[in-house]
């Protein structure tokens, strides 16, 4: 299947500032992908050079395999959304999802029917004689993204579109962004700081470094397998436990740290033996005993924090040798925990060695 959108060798400069560096992304048809990172990495250079609000200092972008680089926004069949919506203030909520179809000269029969038809998809079909001024933040984002929709572009890109809007508003939305993508099958191509956004609503999330991509997968092999301090970090929380590689064996990392050799997956990683490595391991995959487990390799702790957090409760625990391990616990497994003096332990295969 040939990609809906490309990019070859792309590097976008702002004089000796590099915004987007040697990016190569290739984007199947129908995919909800999110371009994640945190400010300046990037992202939104590189949705703007696909929109052709930005043109490449070198290399080449294509869309449906056609070169588009150097072409204007309208002679691209791309729409976008950004954050602050951009409505016409002065036309209806009708007028607002009508004006592209207006702009290509089509019957006035066929824009009502097409305006109706998306307004119906976000529920909004009894809003249409209103006025912008006169709808909810949420409201405004539906009919922001109805009018990019209309002219039936071939991918929509989203310029993080929901950070106006407040927490609950917003995780209501991206459940309603990802239905209205697949509703449409459309390809989304959006751009977000948030990682829940990404987590929630991508088949896959490219993470953006100094205007590089750092990983590119889907959310659960970001989450579980991250190849670098830096995708753990962002994507989620990690405890970095930081060793000797001793050796490799069956796809496993064994690591002398703490006066025990611990193990970790290695998840398609070079590294070489007596290298110093990083261990990452999510506070949900540590283990906490009461006592210190027969046949499990664990080692004592003391709680030195607990924080409720409603369905579970997040621990800090302070090893003899200094290091701190975040730790999340359910209400159940908490139930068990009487006192601060505690073991740690964690399944091999939810820890990955990273080069440190």
């Amino acid at each position: 299947m040939q990609p809906v959108v490309q990019f070859r060798n792309v590097n976008k400069h702002y004089g000796s500032s590099i915004a987007v560096d040697s990016l190569d992304l290739s984007i199947e048809p129908g995919q909800f992908v999110t371009l994640l990172g945190p400010s300046g990495c990037g992202k939104s250079t590189t949705l703007r050079m696909l929109g052709g609000f930005e043109t490449p200092t070198s290399g080449e972008i294509y869309l449906d395999g056609k070169e588009i680089s150097r072409l204007p926004p309208n002679k691209r069949n791309v729409n976008i959304v950004f954050q602050d919506y951009a409505l016409f203030p002065h036309l209806s909520v009708r007028r607002n999802v009508a004006f592209g179809l207006e702009l290509k000269g089509l019957a006035s029969e066929a824009i009502h029917k097409r305006t109706m038809e998306l307004l119906s998809l976000v529920r909004l079909q009894e809003f249409a004689d209103r006025m912008p001024a006169q709808l909810s933040g949420g409201q405004r984002q539906r009919v922001a993204l109805m009018r990019a929709l209309a002219p039936n572009p071939n991918v929509l890109l989203l310029d993080e579109p929901l950070s106006a809007l407040d927490a609950k508003l917003r995780q209501q939305m991206q459940v309603e962004l990802k239905s209205i993508q697949r509703t449409t099958g459309k390809t989304f191509i959006f751009v977000t700081h948030d990682q829940e956004e990404a987590l929630t609503m991508s088949d896959v999330i490219v993470v953006m470094n100094s205007g590089r991509i750092e990983q590119m997968g889907d959310p659960h092999t970001l989450y579980s397998r991250p190849r670098s301090r830096f995708v753990a970090n962002f994507i989620g929380e990690s405890n970095f436990i930081e060793g000797t590689l001793k050796g490799t064996k069956g796809g496993l990392a064994a690591i002398e740290w703490n006066g025990s050799v611990v193990h970790a997956g290695l998840n398609g990683q070079d590294l070489q033996a007596g290298s110093r490595v990083a261990v990452a391991l999510r506070p949900e995959a540590v283990s906490v005993f009461a006592a210190k487990p027969a046949e499990k390799l664990a080692f004592e702790g003391r709680i030195t924090q607990r924080l409720f957090k409603g369905d579970h409760t997040s621990l800090t625990i302070e090893l003899p040798n200094g290091q701190v391990i975040a730790a999340q616990l359910d209400p159940v497994a908490l139930s068990r925990i009487t006192d601060d003096r505690v073991w740690i332990g964690w399944r091999e295969e939810d820890a990955v060695a990273l080069a440190d």
